[in-house]
């Protein structure tokens, strides 16, 4: 589908950046790389400025040194550049060049210390910081750069999971998870993440609920069902009017889920195992035997190797512990394919849904939406956990500053998706960078020695041009 063109009538408008040098990325250019990342995070989002302005700051004035952008833009760049620890702030991001290009962008004359951001985040709030990570999101779908992603030219998949972030062999603080093995006790954190998914590979976090208890001694402790139930009501406060398909996994099969979709008129895809909802799965096999004409086969992959084999039941009826009635829709995938040693092997999934299956979209419901839901975990934790954001690692030990440190890196991850995969770099400079983690080191050399000046970074917020993706999904 066409992604529809912003309406502009300026001719510096530059169609193809590949042909203008301003974004040309080339192994020695360094300030044009440092121009390609601000130029994303203006053309999307208006800049790192404009981007905390409305972070309210509850400081001392008379002892501030630091404005919050400055301090804000610093953690994001903590996170760009994969430095994985505080203290590398001032070991890596000190640079004479680096201090001439923080002032013409933030306005101050030197870079914070890690210590700063720590002792400032302590006195944040992070709800305001998660207004900001929503924003970005805000402003990606208003600029229909997402539109591609729709499932069935309509749903935004959003994929709701829960993992870790650190873990302490004491307690660290009165909102610790607690579990004991063997005699032996571990305090961890854990939280629940809705990112929004796409068929490309991005995984932008939508919305953030920390799973944490109340106090030390709880009688039951915080878990992901819960965090899902506080989660929901603001996921619909912040987007009100986005048609979301919520991608979850077997956790979420249950009434009080299917009832909380309802009422924030969500659609859903959650996977079914033969363990759960057993009245569901008998009638969905009494169903499949009754109705033969709900079957398709479907051939996929470069040769057509991987054989799929969709049967699907409507008008589901389950009633949950509450007496409640749910109608529900059920699809079960067999997919069949060699593996890299020739051997044919089969796996099968199931799904539950609220959504009518049909031969016009069961492949769909199933590929696109469904399966989907594994986005959140590669392209999401594992990338933030393994590709050098260290999500598990302890950037502070204060609770209030570990949630907008964790923030900051959610900012980070959605900005180097979009610097990566954009054509300002263009496919040049995606073939010199290799994996997306190289980008980060390629930020950090750019950083530390090219200078980007005040009339350069005017001349970025000035300049009238359009980023696509890669691959080209106009």
């Amino acid at each position: 589908m066409k992604r529809p063109r912003a309406a502009c009538k300026h001719s510096d408008i530059i169609t193809d950046p590949s042909t203008y040098p301003f974004f040309d990325l080339l192994p020695d250019s360094q300030e044009r790389l440092l121009n390609a990342l601000f130029g994303t995070v203006t053309h999307f989002f208006g800049g790192f400025r404009r981007l905390f302005s409305e972070v309210t700051d509850s400081r001392d004035p008379r002892k501030v040194s630091y404005p919050v952008a400055a301090l804000a833009f610093t953690g994001v760049l903590l996170f760009l550049c994969h430095l994985g620890a505080r203290r590398q702030i001032k070991l890596q991001l000190h640079s004479l060049a680096s201090a001439v290009t923080f002032e013409a962008l933030l306005g101050v004359s030197s870079i914070p210390h890690g210590d700063t951001l720590n002792d400032a985040f302590k006195q944040f709030n992070p709800e305001d910081f998660q207004r900001v990570v929503s924003h970005l999101d805000h402003m990606l779908i208003r600029k229909k750069v997402l539109y591609f992603s729709r499932v069935l030219e309509k749903y935004f998949v959003v994929a709701v999971d829960g993992t870790g972030t650190v873990t302490y062999s004491a307690r660290h603080c009165s909102h610790c998870l607690t579990q004991t093995r063997n005699g032996k006790t571990i305090y961890y954190h854990n939280v629940l993440e809705a990112k929004l998914v796409t068929q490309n590979g991005f995984a932008f976090s939508l919305m953030s609920e920390f799973i944490e208890n109340p106090g030390e001694n709880p009688t039951k402790q915080d878990c992901e069902l819960k965090a899902f139930y506080r989660l929901a009501p603001r996921l619909k406060a912040a987007f009100p009017r986005l048609p979301i398909l919520l991608a979850l996994d077997a956790l979420y099969a249950c009434g009080p889920v299917f009832q909380v979709c309802t009422d924030h008129d969500w659609k859903f895809t959650i996977v079914l195992t033969d363990k759960d909802l057993p009245s569901v799965n008998e009638e969905f096999q009494a169903l499949s035997a009754l109705q033969p004409s709900n079957r398709l086969s479907f051939h996929t992959g470069k040769n057509r190797e991987v054989k799929q084999e969709f049967r699907w039941a409507d008008q589901i009826l389950y009633t949950d512990s509450a007496k409640t009635e749910h109608t529900l829709h059920a699809v079960e995938c067999i997919e069949t394919k060699p593996d890299r040693h020739g051997k044919v092997a089969s796996s099968t999934w199931k799904w539950v849904t609220n959504l009518k299956i049909s031969k016009a979209n069961v492949i769909t419901m199933a590929n696109d939406a469904g399966r989907r839901r594994w986005k959140i975990e590669n392209q999401g934790f594992n990338a933030q956990k393994t590709g050098g954001y260290r999500l598990e690692h302890a950037y502070t030990t204060n609770p209030n500053a570990s949630k907008i440190f964790y923030y900051l890196l959610q900012i980070a991850h959605t900005i180097s998706q979009l610097l990566y995969n954009g054509s300002l770099l263009g496919k040049t400079g995606r073939k010199a960078l290799g994996a997306i983690r190289n980008l980060a080191l390629r930020i950090l050399e750019a950083w530390r020695n090219a200078t980007l000046t005040m009339a350069s970074i005017e001349r970025i917020t000035q300049l009238r041009f359009q980023i696509r993706f890669c691959p080209d999904t106009s």
